[in-house]
């Protein structure tokens, strides 16, 4: 059964810097008058738990879900199932603070702490492991984003970065390093004796820059770009504490 922090069972099997040379960013940073016209990508955040038997499916559709280029998809193992006989190898206390941060917020779908949980573009809720209603939500986020993020390579040095568009409250732009494949052997709890992959594992995460709309340019320094164990890392536009996000983007 899907699991919730409050212990509730929800439904069948089916839910069990050196600078850079900045670069030009006069076309990058004018984007067309309604935003949502650009297609941004959209961002999914799945909260997972190596102690969560319902999470395996969750996990595997994120994989499926990590290989469309219009997705930004995001594994957060959370801390809470540690208690169950298994201390999961991946979860960071920040993960589980976010999901919690979501849930007092309120979610628009299925609010509330759980796993798996699939947040979309922090404003839409659901079950992980549910395709079919998932696929609706990124559809309905799809377009929608009040924000672009566009990057420019610098020379070797690094990137610039181009925000533009509308902020209803002060945004932040979030630096997202990730291990995009671990396999884990798990030894104990609801899993035990599986070995499960995950992709896109969260490892760490630094706010680079304040952005209140319209057009700015940021500095992406190389050297910020070296958490031990990272191969890909993401750039996210959001409102801080559980807030809306704004835009999204893999730094490629």
């Amino acid at each position: 059964m899907t699991k919730t922090l409050f212990g509730l069972a929800i439904g069948s099997a089916a839910l069990a810097i050196a600078s850079v040379a900045a670069p030009d960013f006069s076309q990058a940073q004018s984007p067309p008058e309604q935003t949502g016209t650009l297609g941004e990508p959209v961002l999914l955040e799945l909260f997972t738990s190596q102690g969560c038997s319902s999470c395996p499916p969750a996990d595997r559709l994120s994989a499926k879900l990590a290989r469309e280029d219009s997705l930004v998809v995001i594994a957060r193992p959370v801390t809470y199932w540690d208690r169950l006989g298994w201390k999961d190898t991946l979860a960071r206390k920040d993960n589980t603070n976010l999901q919690r941060d979501y849930a007092r917020r309120g979610l628009a779908g299925y609010n509330g702490v759980y796993t798996p949980q699939l947040v979309v573009d922090g404003e839409l809720g659901q079950v992980g492991s549910n395709e079919r209603v998932n696929r609706r939500h990124i559809a309905l986020a799809r377009g929608s984003q009040s924000a672009a993020i566009r990057i420019k390579p610098a020379g070797g040095l690094g990137y610039g970065i181009g925000l533009s568009g509308t902020a209803e409250k002060p945004a932040e732009l979030v630096l997202m390093a990730v291990s995009s494949e671990e396999s884990v052997a798990i030894g104990r709890g609801e899993n035990g004796g599986r070995r499960i992959s995950y992709t896109n594992v969260l490892l760490d995460e630094k706010v680079l820059a304040r952005w209140d709309g319209g057009t700015a340019s940021v500095e992406l320094r190389q050297d910020r770009l070296t958490t031990p164990g990272a191969d890909a890392h993401a750039l996210v536009l959001r409102e801080p504490n559980g807030g809306r996000v704004l835009a999204a983007r893999w730094v490629r």
